[in-house]
């Protein structure tokens, strides 16, 4: 067996960083790990930022503490592994509110991504269909079967439900459309309880009841200090050679590996390695995958992504709602739309002087127009909307951020999960050495990133362990 093995991570986010860790615990000592990022900084959407002396997050916020069987996140255990375990802090205020007809209502409780096992609990929020829910004496879906998670919930539950509970949950996390977005992909627990449920309040309920969560344990989680930190302590751990800006323009299969030409045309370098890990947005993804398998990459390439901008605003002792923050449906007259009261939600941050920070986003897929504005007019539209919401004019910042996200968030149309499994179908037997991982593929959120990374590196050191290279 040839050591030491050449790895290469084309992508340094958090899939791309999770993946050099578990290739450097898992591989022999002596094996030479590089991490290939295009832009000037680590993390990909994980961004620790400082705003008034305070940290800030100006990207992803938290993660999920449990994993659908109940057990340690794969963000959590990373978060252990990188000895940060004792710097998880979770949220002190949990309740959030939705914009209803002007007025701040609280989410009800009991529902899956706003979607009800108990129609009683929602109707302060919005009204269902007069039994459209009926048990046909049949399963909600077809085994193999994909729809949109909009069409069934209007088709079960009516417009109300969808728009202003629904909606707006799934666009607090994607930025996208409940009428759009595949169920398989978005709500995968429902997606199985739907193929043998025969009503969807049945549905949802069997998904909670085959993932528990234990009374009073906390759901989300961050880091003292910030997300950049697990990024930094995950780049350490990796012993991996970085290097930052620095563009992947070619990849090709040879007969003992794998050949990348990295750096700009006019002083390209060429790199071997022995394994890849491509863990890039979709069409940077496809653009190499292009001559390994065209038809391949063609699908890859197809998956389209929306933008956001997150807008953090530093305001002196504001008379905040006691809410971790709110959203906003999109038949409400906002742009925003979702706030975070960053300092009421999470207990750490708060500050002796009384300065609150406050987060809002902007941007749903197909919206794109709402972005097409300076910093300054973001900025004060933020302020003009949750002055809006909350019932009164918050003060004057004392500092602001705009952070813009483009091509963001990925847009999981019905079929992608099946699209994906095809791909890596095509492309592990001929390519065994080669791992296509992230949010492209497995889904959104700091767990589903990590374990994608994770899985991606376990699969090519079985590779090259069989392959005796």
């Amino acid at each position: 067996m040839r050591q030491p093995w050449r790895i290469a991570v084309v992508g340094g986010g958090i899939s791309g960083l999770a993946a050099a860790v578990r290739l450097r615990d898992l591989t022999p000592a002596d094996t030479e790990i590089t991490i290939f990022e295009q832009s000037g900084m680590l993390g990909g959407k994980l961004r620790t930022g400082e705003l008034a002396g305070s940290p800030v997050e100006f990207g992803a916020e938290s993660f999920l503490m449990r994993d659908p069987a109940g057990a340690d996140s794969a963000a959590v255990a990373l978060a252990r592994r990188l000895g940060l375990g004792d710097a998880l802090v979770h949220p002190t205020v949990g309740q959030a509110a939705l914009v209803v007809d002007g007025a701040l209502r609280p989410v009800p409780g009991g529902t899956l991504v706003g979607v009800p096992g108990d129609l009683g609990q929602v109707t302060a929020v919005a009204q269902p269909a007069t039994d459209a829910d009926r048990d046909t004496g049949r399963p909600l879906l077809a085994p193999g079967e994909d729809v949109s998670v909009g069409a069934l919930v209007r088709s079960r539950f009516g417009d109300e439900i969808c728009e202003r509970l629904v909606d707006p949950m799934l666009g607090g996390v994607y930025a996208g459309r409940a009428d759009t977005l595949s169920l398989n992909a978005t709500m995968p627990a429902l997606s199985r309880t739907a193929r043998t449920a025969h009503t969807l309040t049945g549905a949802v309920r069997a998904a909670q009841a085959a993932a528990p969560r234990p009374t009073g344990a906390p759901v989300f989680a961050t880091v003292d200090g910030g997300l950049s930190r697990l990024v930094a302590a995950a780049a350490q751990a990796a012993g991996a050679t970085i290097r930052l800006n620095t563009a992947v323009r070619e990849l090709n299969a040879t007969r003992d590996g794998w050949q990348l030409t990295v750096g700009p045309t006019p002083a390209a370098q060429t790199v071997t390695a022995d394994a890849v890990v491509l863990a890039l947005p979709a069409r940077h993804a496809a653009r190499l995958l292009a001559g390994l398998d065209p038809a391949s990459a063609a699908t890859v390439g197809e998956l389209d992504y929306a933008s956001v901008a997150l807008i953090t605003l530093v305001l002196p002792e504001p008379q905040l709602p006691k809410l971790s923050g709110f959203l906003v449906p999109a038949d409400q007259g906002l742009t925003i739309k979702a706030s975070t009261f960053f300092t009421t939600k999470w207990g750490h941050l708060r500050r002796p002087d009384g300065l609150a920070l406050v987060r809002a986003s902007v941007g749903r897929y197909g919206e794109e127009a709402a972005l097409q504005v300076s910093d300054a007019e973001l900025a004060a539209l933020a302020h003009r909307e949750i002055s809006q919401v909350v019932g009164a004019p918050l003060p004057t910042p004392v500092a602001t951020h705009v952070q813009r996200w483009g091509g963001a968030l990925p847009q999981y149309t019905p079929g992608h999960l099946e699209r994906v499994a095809a791909v890596r179908a095509a492309l592990r037997p001929a390519y065994p050495t080669l791992a296509v991982v992230g949010a492209a593929y497995d889904g959104v959120g700091i767990p589903v990133c990590v374990r994608s990374g994770e899985t991606g590196a376990e699969e090519i050191i079985k590779a090259l362990e069989e392959s005796g290279s």
